[in-house]
């Protein structure tokens, strides 16, 4: 484990980490809370920390003065891009596709079509894990704005695609 953060004989130590200019004690030590805070979370500040507390003539065995937490920084999904495969004539089957490049947990997608003929899809046809949406035996009644959500619990964007059958 690399030491981000230390008090010891009265002072308080911030390594050379990336974290330095953004981690430090929440609260003054003479409370003993030792909660630690770090700023502007990054993903790749995920992963385990470790809290350790050694007190001079501590008679405190040494696997209680330890704690663990797991952090996960949650990313938003970046703003996807909407595509069409096939083409768009009467009869023919094609595929929506929306992809994010970013997202932590990944996002799932929703296809939706706009208003005046709303229209919410369901599977088979839209695939959330994936972003596809299967639209087959295109009618010319078909042709609209199809809006894709990529949500998780950090965030949603969309993008936007217009169907011409």
């Amino acid at each position: 484990p690399v030491q981000i953060l230390s008090y010891i004989g009265g002072v308080v130590k911030v390594e050379e980490t990336d974290l330095k200019p953004r981690v430090g004690f929440l609260h003054p030590i003479f409370t003993h809370n030792i909660s630690v805070f770090i700023n502007d979370t990054r993903e790749q500040d995920s992963g385990q920390y470790m809290c350790t507390v050694n007190v001079v003539d501590d008679s405190i065995k040494l696997h209680k003065n330890i704690g663990l937490i797991n952090l996960t920084v949650l990313v938003p999904p970046a703003t996807p891009t909407c595509q069409l495969h096939g083409n768009a004539i009467v009869g023919a089957n094609v595929t929506l596709s929306c992809s994010s490049k970013k997202g932590k947990p990944s996002p799932m997608y929703q296809w939706q079509r706009q208003p005046p003929t709303l229209q919410v899809f369901f599977p088979p046809a839209q695939d959330r894990a994936k972003g596809t949406l299967k639209l087959t035996n295109l009618s010319l009644e078909m042709s609209g704005v199809y809006v894709c959500r990529a949500e998780n619990q950090a965030g949603s964007k969309n993008c936007s695609i217009v169907l011409e059958v």
